[in-house]
Order: structure tokens, then sequence, then C-alpha cells
């Protein structure tokens, strides 16, 4: 097998699954994944030993959508998402759309702000740290629809339809950059919408819903555009090696397929989830006023029933 300088694989043998779930660890990814996981365990296990319970569906969810970066990026799904451009989308579409949403959904903030000791008066330990971080501008800013729609648009059509692609491709530090960004961006875009942790915006559910249905039309175009070309758009995978055995332009046409199909994924998933949380606001809510009724002798529906009393008396 031949090697490209930076000592990627150049001369596969033709795609198949078992050949693209091989193991084929990038060191990078490997060691942020296992710490992830680390961390998140030490969490847990620190809360229980406390005697303070953790939702074990939080738990499942963080770590299959850490479980799915490496899966994309510890496999030769990583190998051959350098020279095939369909497999390159399968990763793109599971680091930023699918990976995001599972690890929001498994709240790694709220539990780092739960397990996190408090340092003592007017010093600044880890946990002072990222609760300013949480309320800083700078987070207002990020997580605000007027930039995180934008953003998850530009972060298809700005990079794979100009040079830039091509640029970050030619080095692995370029293409691991590339991956971490897919990944940010999906965070920051899905955390208004269905994120359990504390944020700076978090806008009503309708508002939710219909940020994410803001985005995701631009994916389906960008997988329409893509599948609708006559000639293969990105320098990268013009000229697919020989031993791949693929024509670059039908690979092409799959890999917008991809993105066209991928982009319903997330809608379906997020809807879910977002009416899921919606009913069991709804249910707390209930339940606040029904403990508050309790306590006051729901004074509430005794003052209504003696404003309508006075009406009556008063029309007589």
């Amino acid at each position: 097998m031949g090697h490209s300088g930076h000592g990627m694989t150049m001369d596969l043998p033709p795609f198949t699954l078992g050949r693209g779930l091989a193991w084929s660890a990038d060191p990078f990814f490997l060691i942020a994944c296992l710490l992830g996981l680390g961390l998140y365990a030490w969490g847990v296990v620190r809360l229980r030993r406390r005697g303070d319970a953790w939702p074990v569906g939080r738990t499942v969810s963080y770590v299959i959508g850490v479980l799915t970066i490496m899966l994309v990026m510890c496999t030769g799904l990583n190998d051959y998402g350098m020279v095939m451009f369909s497999v390159h989308m399968v990763q793109h579409m599971i680091i930023s759309m699918l990976s995001p949403i599972l690890i929001l959904l498994g709240a790694p903030v709220t539990l780092a702000l739960r397990a996190l000791p408090a340092t003592g008066k007017g010093r600044k330990g880890p946990r002072e740290l990222l609760l300013m971080v949480l309320h800083s501008r700078y987070m207002r800013i990020i997580t605000h629809p007027a930039f995180t729609i934008p953003l998850f648009i530009a972060s298809l059509y700005a990079l794979y339809f100009t040079p830039l692609f091509d640029f970050l491709m030619g080095s692995k530090t370029g293409h691991i950059a590339m991956m971490v960004h897919f990944l940010a961006v999906g965070i920051v875009f899905f955390w208004p919408i269905i994120g359990v942790d504390p944020g700076p915006q978090r806008p009503g559910y309708l508002m939710r819903m219909l940020e994410l249905f803001a985005g995701m039309p631009f994916h389906a175009f960008f997988g329409i555009a893509l599948m609708m070309a006559s000639e293969p758009m990105v320098s990268t995978f013009k000229h697919p090696s020989a031993s791949l055995g693929i024509d670059a332009l039908s690979d092409q046409t799959a890999a917008g397929g991809i993105a066209w199909a991928f982009s319903e994924v997330p809608s379906v998933l997020v809807l879910l989830a977002l009416l899921f949380q919606w009913y069991r606001s709804e249910q707390r809510q209930a339940r606040r006023s029904d403990r508050a009724a309790d306590r006051d002798g729901d004074k509430e529906l005794e003052a209504y029933n003696a404003y309508l009393a006075s009406l009556n008396a008063r029309g007589r």
C-alpha cells in the first residue's frame, strides 16, 4: 500500500463494510474520546458515592455519542474518508449531526457542575471557571440562532465549494481540525435547541423547532447540488486511486445522496427529544401548580369563585 506525504493510506483496496469498520485509530481522537468517557465516568461515580442519582439514560446517550465519534475516526472509515467522498460524507454527517445530539442529551456540563467541588470564597476553581464561561457574553453570541444557523450552513457551502476543503485535506492536522470544527458546529447548533445543560440562550419550544427547521433544508439542498453536478466538484476526490475501483462522479453522487438523506435523521431525533422535553416541562409545571394549590388551599380558585359571585350579586 502506498502512502501520501503525511502518512495516510492512498492505494486502498475497494471499500467494503468490513474494511471500513476495521480498527485504524487516529491517536488524537482516540485519546480525546477515552478522556471524555473517563471524565464522565468519574463524574457519575462521584455523584453516586455522594448518594446523588444520575439518570442512566443520560449516561447511555453520552457514551453512544462518544462511540459514534470513535466509529468514524478510529476505524477504516477514516482512511477511506481521505480518498472517497461518499465515506467522508458519512463521517461528516455522523460527527456533525448525530454525535452532538447524543452528547448533548448526556448533559456533560450539568454533570461537571454537580461533580466538581466548589472552591473557597474568593478563589476560582474549575467549577467557577466553567460557570463564568457559561454565563459569558461570548457564549451568548455563539449560541444565538443569528450565529449558529449561518455557521451551520457555511460549514457546508463555504467549505466544500471553495479551495479551503482541499487545503485542509492536504495534511493530517488540517483534517483533524476540520473534523473538530464539524463536531463543535454541531454542538453549538443543537445546544440551544435540545441541550439539557444550562446555557445563556434557551428559547421556547416552538422557537426551538423553528431553529431546527431553519437549518435542515440547506443540508438537503447541499446534497441535491452534489447529486445533480455533472462533474466532480472537489479536487481532493477528483482522481481516486485505481485500486478503489470507483468513478469520481458516481462517488460524489453517492456523497450527495448521503448528505440529503441524513438531514432527515437529526430532524426526527431532535423533534422526538423536543416533544418529550416539552411534555416533561408541562408535567413539572402542572405538579408545581398542584403543590402551590395544596399549600395555599387553592386561593386562586377561591378568589375567582368570589369574583364570579360578586358579578352575580351585581347582576341581580
